[in-house]
């Protein structure tokens, strides 16, 4: 699968992010990067490798206005963050615990693959399970998860499952496809199970 992979580092020109000031400029040079919307539903991954501190106030003006800018815009594009130090890693989770948001952060290999992935934030037990499914499903919709899992999650109701899948395009974990009137979900990373 291809997707677009925006280097923090060489955008903002240095190991250390900080600032809301900053992070509104560096926001404004992603917003440019990633211009050209892709034809069907795809990751756009902010490369962390080579920053070694990101502040909180920098990280909600970028990572986190990104995010929400993508998914109020109906872009096809879904945020997700790669090879975040532990430090990054604490800094956003601190934003999306405030916000009760989650983000989706991945490792990647030398070639440029996603070796393996983890939610940032947390999920009510719910959307978990069904993220968990998504994933190991490759492609779904709300009525194959009702007629799958319905009985042994005790949810009878094909809405519950689309509110559920609603919820996790909103936090940008999970791309959502349209055949006309019917949607469909896939994970963000196919490689990643």
């Amino acid at each position: 699968m291809r997707y677009q992979t925006l280097s923090l580092f060489e955008i903002a020109r240095t190991s250390v992010l900080s600032g809301a000031q900053d992070g509104k400029a560096t926001f404004l040079a992603l917003l440019k990067e990633a211009n050209s919307e892709p034809e069907e539903p795809s990751p756009l991954l902010l490369d962390f490798k080579g920053i070694d501190v990101a502040t909180a106030s920098f990280l909600r003006e970028t990572v986190f206005a990104l995010k929400t800018h993508l998914r109020t815009s109906n872009s096809k594009y879904y945020a997700a963050v790669a090879n975040v130090n532990e430090s990054v890693r604490e800094e956003l989770a601190v934003i999306a615990d405030a916000r009760s948001d989650a983000l989706l952060a991945v490792e990647t290999t030398k070639n440029g693959s996603v070796a393996k992935q983890m939610v940032i934030g947390s999920l009510d037990p719910k959307q978990a399970s069904t993220f968990k499914r998504v994933t190991e499903l490759q492609n779904t919709d709300a009525g194959s998860l009702m007629e799958k899992f319905g009985a042994a999650e005790s949810t009878t109701s094909t809405t519950a499952w689309n509110n559920r899948l609603a919820s996790l395009v909103a936090h940008g974990l999970i791309r959502e496809y349209s055949r006309g009137r019917a949607k469909f979900y896939r994970p963000l990373f196919e490689e990643v199970r």
